[in-house]
């Protein structure tokens, strides 16, 4: 046996994922595996939870998470050969169930048609030039904006779900009731995630969770679990559905949906491709992603089965970093994810015993949304005509509760913003023609509603 097949653990595993060529081992990349796992198995919790509030069934949901977090992650592991984890994004869950079906009104069969669409395009995208030509069209101030608007969106919601915010007639919001339980346990929820976030601890908002729930079965808010393992939930109240409504994608308001499913989705997997792969030294000396187009690929394909199976936009977790950060170099450490997250399959009763207790999921909410807001540091906010359309990229998507809306005014500002600062021609022209046309959708959009 060769040096370096003792050294990595020998066999197939070494031959298919190179790890002796990337300086890995096998005990390495499962290590990496777990860690990746601990960092983002919150979403098993927060997804059902935020899509069950669009009217889904909760069961059905969680094995949809589950799977879709499980064949993405399998799919960019072998084939894409990348250690980064999917599963359904935060943010896109929160657009798909707070803006698309509770504000605009849109059926959840018909959201997840639209995330199916966006998928589709996202994969065409993927497959042709396009990609380039898309990446290059956004300035990159407006792409930090929608990521950190995101972020203050999903914030947000944790904060009304854990009863910190309530609805005040007189100031729109107010302070929740610090003397009730749910409000202290929130609040517990959001010192200690932070306080372990700050001590470096890997897995730190699921340990959150886990420490929340655990604090409110003990003082006798939260009912204890009956059991730990549980048969799977049915997937059929969603499975299939996206395929059945797609007729119903035929409205103005149902474009937009999709275009700020793709937009976001497609700007996010660009950018935490590039960070995690910057981060593993695995990107290519002319700075592209390795393997080609099969990492974006592996996305998009995990967007449309996310969709079948019935979830909002699966895509790949910049909690992928952590496991890199623990050694991960190839695809074993995602193959090693996606095990777990099928593992999660039959540990739905945990799962479903804070399904009445939203104040448990703030922490991660509101934390997650503060990793998110991480870019505004790197705005020049300084330049008007870059300070304006990012900052109403990223104060109107919590304002409004619409993350489209937000993309929106960005897009529209940007443009003109550039004009009357005399640097027209640095414009693109796809900015210029985003920009007309929801000029046009918020003309249509008025005229049909007065």
């Amino acid at each position: 046996m060769s040096t370096s097949t003792k050294a990595t653990g020998g066999g197939a595993l070494d031959r298919y994922f190179q790890l002796a060529k990337n300086g890995t081992t096998v005990r390495t990349e499962v290590l990496a595996g777990v860690t990746t796992f601990l960092a983002m198995a919150y979403i098993m919790a927060l997804n059902p939870i935020i899509l069950a509030d669009a009217g889904m069934d909760f069961g059905a949901v969680f094995t949809a998470t589950a799977l879709a977090a499980a064949i993405g992650s399998l799919i960019m592991g072998v084939w894409g050969k990348l250690p980064i984890a999917q599963a359904p994004g935060m943010g896109l869950n929160a657009f798909f169930a707070y803006t698309v079906v509770l504000t605009l009104g849109v059926p959840w069969e018909t959201a997840l048609a639209g995330t199916l669409v966006s998928g589709v395009i996202f994969l065409i995208f993927a497959l042709t030039g396009l990609r380039r030509a898309v990446i290059n069209a956004i300035p990159v101030p407006l792409k930090l904006a929608v990521g950190a608007g995101i972020g203050l969106f999903i914030a947000f919601i944790g904060l009304k779900e854990g009863g910190i915010i309530v609805n005040d007639d007189t100031v729109l919001v107010g302070l929740g009731d610090l003397s009730s339980t749910k409000v202290q346990l929130a609040l517990f929820g959001i010192v200690a995630t932070a306080i372990m976030l700050a001590r470096g601890i890997r897995g730190a908002v699921l340990y959150g969770i886990v420490a929340t729930t655990v604090v409110g079965i003990l003082v006798g808010f939260i009912a204890a679990p009956e059991a730990v393992f549980g048969s799977i939930p049915s997937i059929a109240p969603t499975f299939g559905v996206a395929f059945s409504s797609l007729p119903d994608l035929l409205s103005l308001d149902l474009a937009l949906v999709v275009f700020a499913m793709l937009f976001v989705d497609f700007f996010d997997t660009a950018g935490t491709l590039i960070a995690v792969t910057k981060q593993a030294d695995l990107l290519t000396p002319e700075g592209e992603l390795p393997n080609g187009n099969r990492p974006l690929v592996s996305d998009a394909v995990a967007t449309i089965a996310g969709a079948a199976l019935g979830t909002s936009t699966t895509t790949s977790y910049i909690e992928s970093s952590s496991g890199v950060g623990a050694g991960g170099r190839t695809g074993l450490t995602s193959v090693t994810t996606s095990l777990l997250f099928a593992v999660m399959l039959f540990l739905n009763p945990l799962i479903f015993t804070i399904l009445d207790h939203r104040e448990v999921t703030t922490a991660a909410l509101v934390l997650v949304g503060l990793m998110m807001a991480r870019p505004l540091g790197e705005i020049a906010w300084e330049s008007w005509e870059i300070a304006v359309p990012a900052f109403a990229t990223v104060i109107i998507m919590p304002l409004t509760y619409n993350i489209a809306y937000g993309i929106a005014f960005g897009l529209v500002l940007y443009p003109v913003m550039m004009l009357a600062r005399g640097k027209g021609r640095e414009v693109s022209p796809t900015m210029y023609v985003l920009g007309v046309l929801f000029i046009l959708y918020f003309v249509i959009r008025t005229v049909s509603f007065s």
